[in-house]
């Protein structure tokens, strides 16, 4: 059955959709069956696979979330060999739909629960908010992947979110666990961030990833192209650091299977 991570973080610009596509992309290149639902109105993860979210009238993840469509005829493949299950700005309103909806924040798991053995990692891109469609994707899954840059305000936010996650976990999903903290944008002229580096391995520990994702230009041009960084420029330090954070990924799970 397929492990669901919620890829999320309340403060906007920090490299959470840049990492689903390119995480994605990643296993995917390595042989994994991998599915991307975008949950963000703003459909920058589809957008970043090469999926034209515009084109996707009436067959989005609202229609999964508020009519009951099937994950199964909503998803598509992209070039680069995962599933994108498509957002556009239909799901603007869903926030608002959501609150009186019955078993609101069960609904994506409820949906997930049909496809997840067709898959090997499912990633969920949440919006830059703690909203009740983030509140979606954390029910649904079983891990949180946490990408940040490693600046202060940064920090700050950090302690809401797992404030976030630790209610989740104690009313909603007992099962839900902070996979890991990924630090991206990293500069290492930058004093400041090398600082907050060493504060969040010092208070996580091995819950941060030891693959750091840099600075880089390719990275921040490959959604332009709707590629992900692996097949836009393989060669580049983008690629190279979200091919080696998939190889992180795949031992701490092989890790964890065999204890």
């Amino acid at each position: 059955m397929g492990k669901v991570v919620a890829v999320t973080n309340q403060k906007g610009g920090v490299g959470k959709t840049t990492t689903g596509i390119n995480v994605s992309a990643s296993l995917a290149r390595a042989g994994r069956r991998v599915m991307l639902l975008d949950l963000d109105p703003q459909g920058n993860a589809s957008a970043g696979s090469g999926v034209d979210k515009e084109d996707c009238y009436g067959k989005t993840v609202y229609e999964v979330l508020l009519e009951g469509a099937k994950l199964a005829d909503v998803r598509i493949r992209c070039e680069a060999g995962y599933d994108v299950v498509p957002s556009n700005a239909d799901l603007a309103g869903a926030q608002v739909e959501l609150i009186d909806a019955e078993a609101r924040e069960r609904r994506l798991r409820t949906a997930l629960a049909q496809v997840r053995e067709d898959y090997d990692y499912i990633y969920i891109d949440c919006p830059p908010a703690l909203n009740m469609l983030t509140v979606n994707a954390l029910v649904a899954a079983n891990a949180v992947m946490i990408p940040m840059q490693c600046e202060y305000f940064a920090m700050e936010g950090l302690s809401d979110l797992v404030n976030t996650i630790r209610k989740v976990r104690e009313t909603l999903n007992p099962q839900l666990q902070i996979e890991g903290l990924l630090r991206t944008m990293f500069d290492p002229r930058n004093s400041l961030s090398k600082e907050v580096s060493a504060q969040l391995s010092a208070h996580f520990g091995d819950k941060v990833y030891q693959t750091i994702i840099p600075r880089n230009v390719r990275l921040a041009e490959a959604p332009s192209f709707g590629r992900p960084v692996i097949d836009y420029a393989a060669s580049s330090k983008g690629a190279e650091a979200y091919l080696a954070l998939a190889g992180e990924i795949l031992r701490r799970d092989q890790g964890t299977q065999a204890a």
